[in-house]
């Protein structure tokens, strides 16, 4: 167990401790852009490589909770939204991706997914640690899930930081017609849901790799899905 708290606890500062802080900017300064993006993302496999791995051979035997089987449609009904989110931000244009910052000048790019929330592959993670959360009550999982959650949720509020002090006046017009957290603007009225605009070939992506990670999940995560 001590393994994976440490594997948790690099992978949380690699991400919220450099890539939007003052240390990136440091960092870039002193190694270049293009070598900073190159090591950050090595950096970012390993430690991701290793929580992988520290989850994997941690004891199972300290329970929080005992799942019911019930409790896996938690997982069965959100997944299908976090493959969706993740395949339609992938896939689009995005101006808080890094090398994407001009699009903020763009009017027409608060298009598709950006209506429902300016963050989606991190909301995406975020969907996918907490649908997870009720089916798995033992202390290793439920670390490792932590882990991933924080680096996702925690991360788009420092990428908002960090655009907003980047961006100057280009960034509130832009948070102003999205939100953070998904279909706020557009509950708010600051902008509108307009389905056709994720792409029908997106979304059926979103929903084959989805139907494909449920078929193979025993062998993928090493647990049968049981409801």
């Amino acid at each position: 167990m001590t393994e994976l708290v440490i594997a948790a606890a690099l992978w949380i500062a690699t991400h919220l401790g450099i890539s939007s802080t003052g240390l990136r900017a440091w960092l870039t300064s002193r190694l270049g852009e293009g070598a900073y993006l190159g090591a950050y993302s090595l950096l970012a496999v390993a430690t991701l490589t290793f929580l992988i791995l520290a989850w994997a051979d941690a004891p199972r035997n300290i329970w929080l909770w005992y799942p019911a089987p019930w409790q896996t449609w938690f997982s069965l009904l959100l997944m299908p939204v976090a493959f969706v989110l993740l395949v339609t931000g992938l896939l689009g244009p995005n101006p808080t991706s890094v090398g994407q910052e001009g699009r903020l000048a763009d009017p027409e790019t608060v298009r598709g997914v950006l209506r429902i929330t300016r963050h989606p592959v991190q909301w995406a993670f975020l969907i996918w640690a907490l649908a997870h959360v009720a089916p798995n009550g033992d202390l290793a999982t439920l670390i490792f899930l932590g882990a991933i959650a924080l680096v996702a949720g925690g991360g788009t509020l420092l990428i908002d930081r960090k655009k907003a002090r980047q961006a100057g006046e280009a960034w509130p017009a832009f948070a102003a017609a999205t939100s953070n957290l998904p279909f706020a603007a557009i509950a708010a009225g600051r902008n509108r849901f307009a389905a056709a605009e994720l792409g029908v070939g997106k979304v059926l992506l979103g929903l084959a790799l989805y139907a494909v990670v449920v078929a193979s999940h025993r062998w993928v995560a090493g647990v049968p899905i049981s409801i």
